[in-house]
């Protein structure tokens, strides 16, 4: 598979890692071009190109990009395309978002309202990149960790919910995009460890009043 990434930070590149590793190519770009790359694409031995040519090179394209900048990301050339958001909201970096702040609705909604054609999946949001790059093993492993991703689209959550155990990882379907917030920044869920059985009772059990906005 090919996988389009925008943003070349940690998370970026621990994805990057993961998916080179099992034989997917990967490109990777960020919003000042191909050449400050040069760096990653050596050590990684991965591809590189502008924001627009990521899109395009993608089966899957996984928005790793700061969570302000979310309406730079090219709507239209993305249609039809599976969408990975991996955004948290952190107020005191990105500005103030009422509709966040208020708990109205979810990052992952407001990136899907803006990729209107795209079939957006929140994932891999809550987990440390420290943990991403070290906590992933063999199905049936006792010790194996569960990430939980939501979206709208069957096809497109079966899609990452694949590359997910790829990655080494149990997986949970927290349901629909909206339900975004049982796993978002200020939730007590938020990067922590969790196997398969634990994160079904725990997104099951979390009220929106246990959310810190």
């Amino acid at each position: 598979m090919k996988i389009g990434i925008i943003g070349a930070g940690f998370i970026a590149r621990s994805l990057a890692e993961h998916a080179l590793a099992k034989g997917h190519q990967v490109m990777l770009s960020n919003s000042r071009g191909p050449d400050t790359l040069y760096s990653l694409k050596v050590a990684l031995a991965c591809e590189t190109g502008t924001v627009q040519q990521a899109v395009e090179f993608g089966d899957i394209v996984v928005i790793a990009i700061t969570f302000k900048h979310y309406a730079t990301v090219p709507a239209e050339a993305l249609r039809g395309k599976i969408v990975i958001d991996t955004n948290n909201y952190y107020p005191e970096r990105d500005g103030n978002f009422v509709e966040l702040d208020q708990q109205l609705t979810t990052t992952s909604e407001l990136l899907a309202r803006h990729l209107y054609a795209s079939h957006v999946v929140k994932a891999f949001n809550s987990i440390r990149v420290i943990d991403l790059d070290k906590d992933g093993r063999p199905q049936g492993d006792e010790r194996r960790r569960a990430l939980p991703f939501a979206g709208d689209n069957e096809d497109a959550k079966k899609r990452v919910s694949d590359l997910i155990d790829q990655f080494g990882f149990d997986v949970v379907d927290a349901g629909v995009l909206k339900e975004g917030w049982r796993f978002q920044r200020g939730s007590p869920l938020y990067c922590e460890w969790f196997n398969q059985s634990q994160l079904k009772k725990s997104l099951a059990d979390l009220t929106r009043e246990q959310v810190i906005a």
